[in-house]
């Protein structure tokens, strides 16, 4: 593979298993194991019968975990602590045998890379969810796997469209995480107000039917 292909494919197994990583794997176990891809070495891993059952098997389970308001929530948040760190292994791994330089380089950016692109989904599901209908979150969720497929086949088939889509990618997400931040803040503040609301009207009514119970 040349210099560009391994940038490639490096930043997109990052970027891609931030927004569904047992897709990643299970994409690039599949590419791998059929030779429609040659990976590096330290990357062939995933392309063990093993490796490729439980990514399949835990892309079923987050198939509908991720399309149930609420749940989808929860899922992202178990996950902020697995697909993080794994994208980082999985951009480390698809530089091959290089320096230990480059390897750690490329597990600090990919771990990065894969953190922006996890906060990104997770955060903007938030926002989808504040709405009752649940045809957004679908939407919204098929589209992420649509997303991780095609971006990885063109990282792997068109290396250099990738990268400029990758870096429209990311102005992207510089723009729109404050957005998505400040949605966030406006539904817990609106949560917090609601449930404040009530409770003080609920007070206010009890004390005003001790006070009428007493003057009786």
């Amino acid at each position: 593979m040349d210099t560009i292909s391994i940038i490639a494919l490096t930043m997109g197994a990052a970027w891609a298993s931030g927004i569904n990583l047992y897709a990643t794997i299970f994409m690039l176990g599949y590419l791998g194991t059929t030779g429609n891809i040659d990976l590096p070495p330290d990357l062939m891993v995933v392309t063990d019968p093993l490796v490729m059952t439980s990514a399949g098997l835990m892309y079923c389970v987050e198939f509908f975990a991720d399309k149930t308001p609420g749940v989808d929530t929860a899922w992202d948040a178990l996950h902020t602590f697995i697909r993080i760190p794994l994208g980082a292994v999985l951009a480390m791994g698809a530089v091959g045998e290089m320096t230990p330089a480059v390897e750690l380089a490329a597990f600090i950016v990919g771990g990065s890379l894969a953190a922006a692109a996890h906060a990104t989904k997770a955060g903007s599901r938030i926002v989808i969810n504040s709405s009752p209908e649940p045809v957004t979150n679908w939407t919204a969720s098929i589209g992420e796997d649509l997303l991780v497929i095609v971006g990885l086949w063109t990282a792997l088939n068109h290396p250099v469209v990738f990268l400029v889509l990758l870096v429209m990618f990311i102005g992207l997400m510089i723009w729109l995480l404050p957005k998505i931040w400040r949605g966030i803040q406006r539904i817990f503040n609106s949560i917090k107000n609601f449930f404040s609301g009530d409770l003080k009207k609920e007070v206010t009514e009890s004390a005003n039917e001790i006070m009428s119970n007493t003057d009786n």
